[in-house]
């Protein structure tokens, strides 16, 4: 653990709080052992702390801005790469290997890592950490990205397809931690689903799968 310590830049007090950052449910179904709890803490400190980070970079942005600056910066896609950056699909235990590169899992276990040493020590190192490892995304994208609804939404326009409607049409998981599963339909294409651990989330993952459908059109 020393080596990915030195990766994540960080030194923990009580190293078992990392291997249980690391170790998936398909290992140990015991809460108390693999990452579930700590990503639920550190899906939290990841979005409060891009959010201050966003506030105080563009002061003068409104919050449709910096929504959708912070939509890309803690989606799945985001954290999963970042994940892979600090190596966290070389150190993952899990019982199946390709549980390795599935993105979900990615995504999780670097959340439960941010969990992990907000615990371990508090939340100003956790902070630290995401604004070390988060920072160069924010630096390249200095202009707010459109997300996949707003792209979506001027593409179907632009063809002539009308405006694309979602729907809900499922729930899996705790109240704490929901997984939402929404379709999106576009005149004249079949619907598209995606899922995320709320609505905003799963909208735009549906969203990002109809837009590859609409632009290899």
């Amino acid at each position: 653990m020393e080596n990915l310590e030195k990766i994540l830049g960080y030194t923990y007090h009580n190293v078992n709080l990392l291997k249980q950052a690391l170790t998936h449910s398909s290992v140990s179904a015991d809460v108390d052992k693999n990452y579930e709890r700590l990503e639920f803490l550190g899906d939290r400190v990841l979005g409060l702390t891009i959010a201050a980070l966003l506030y105080k970079i563009f002061p003068h942005e409104p919050e449709g801005s910096l929504s959708q600056r912070h939509t890309a910066l803690v989606c799945k896609e985001t954290v999963a790469m970042i994940a892979k950056r600090l190596e966290l699909d070389k150190y993952m235990i899990v019982a199946n290997e390709e549980i390795r590169e599935n993105e979900n899992v990615l995504c999780d276990v670097c959340e439960a890592v941010i969990g992990s040493i907000y615990i371990d020590s508090d939340c100003d190192r956790a902070i630290e950490f995401v604004n070390v490892h988060w920072k160069d995304l924010i630096d390249k994208n200095m202009a707010p990205p459109k997300d996949a609804k707003t792209k979506l939404q001027e593409l179907a326009h632009a063809k002539g397809h009308g405006v694309p409607v979602y729907k809900l049409v499922g729930r899996e998981g705790s109240e704490h931690e929901p997984i939402f599963y929404i379709s999106v339909e576009v005149e004249g294409l079949a619907p598209e689903k995606g899922e995320g651990k709320n609505k905003k989330l799963a909208e735009q993952a549906a969203a990002a799968k109809m837009l590859k459908k609409l632009e290899s059109l």
